[in-house]
């Protein structure tokens, strides 16, 4: 096949790319890539017909402090879809296109097992703006009668992880890393390497899904598998993180520290992946029995 990968120098694009070595993957990214754009700023011009899409591309990672960081989700995440699809229509239509979505559309920040049928209720930039893309790919490919497949992640894992993950990794390694109540709260969470191998079963069928590693990994449980040495990590009391949490509140974007981020640690967050389980035999590798072996650094 002939493959464009937008995003292709980010994290999960660099694995997704590495996993198709039989087709050719033509890259789309900023700076090195074979079609060099940045896609909120420009429609690209392509002059390839490509089997399947990849898009990669987005903006997360990041807390938005000011009207200008909100907007850039949208910018990037929306218009920059728009401006693909547009430069798509302008060099042929694909056969098949997959979009790399979050379970930050369900705007929840607890719950246990939600599935795909769950409401799409995120107001956060970053959700919000993700479900906007969605439904502008959905229709898209509607429209033109391309295979649509959305893949809603949660908590991406392997080697040298961004955001959350990348902080936790780094704390843990320089010896200041603290679970708050114990770290009991369990996340969804999935190897990246699992997501790359699923594109390639998924994209001929289509679909909307939800990708875990099926186990759910409290915070606690998870610290003690990247140390390596099982060592307890520090742990701080509930009550004293929910006082920090007030004192942020009450300092506003000051600290990155409020009972909204409180919350979101010390709650369970997991989704349903039965769904590719079922349909595509979907059998990821545990999390925690990939770090037995693999170092995240």
């Amino acid at each position: 096949m002939k493959i464009l990968l937008t995003g292709s120098s980010g994290f999960l694009g660099k694995i997704l790319k590495n996993n198709f070595v039989n087709d050719e993957v033509l890259e789309l990214n900023r700076k090195n890539g074979n079609f060099q754009y940045a896609l909120e700023k420009e429609i690209p011009c392509f002059n390839h017909f490509f089997d399947l899409i990849i898009h990669c591309a987005g903006k997360a990672h990041s807390v938005p402090k000011t009207e200008i960081d909100k907007q850039e989700f949208y910018n990037v995440n929306v218009i920059g879809t728009v401006n693909l699809l547009k430069g798509l229509e302008n060099s042929g239509l694909p056969n098949r296109f997959v979009f790399i979505s979050s379970v930050s559309v369900y705007g929840l920040s607890s719950g246990n097992n939600i599935n795909e049928d769950y409401p799409l209720l995120a107001k956060d930039p970053y959700g919000s703006s993700k479900i906007e893309a969605e439904e502008l790919v959905q229709k898209w490919c509607n429209d033109n009668k391309v295979i649509c497949t959305i893949l809603r992640l949660p908590l991406l894992v392997g080697k040298k992880p961004p955001g959350n993950l990348g902080s936790m990794v780094k704390a843990i390694n320089k010896g200041y890393y603290f679970n708050i109540g114990g770290g009991a709260a369990r996340k969804s969470m999935v190897l990246a390497k699992d997501v790359a191998s699923f594109i390639s079963i998924v994209a001929p069928l289509g679909g909307i899904y939800n990708l875990t590693d099926g186990v759910h990994p409290s915070f606690n449980t998870l610290s003690l598998a990247i140390s390596k040495n099982q060592k307890e990590q520090f742990n701080l009391p509930l009550p004293i993180a929910k006082l920090i949490g007030k004192i942020g509140d009450f300092l506003g974007n000051k600290t990155p520290v409020n009972t909204q981020k409180i919350k979101k640690i010390t709650l369970d967050l997991t989704f349903d992946d039965s769904k590719a389980r079922t349909l595509l035999n979907w059998k990821p590798q545990s999390v925690l029995d990939y770090l037995e072996n693999e170092s995240l650094d």
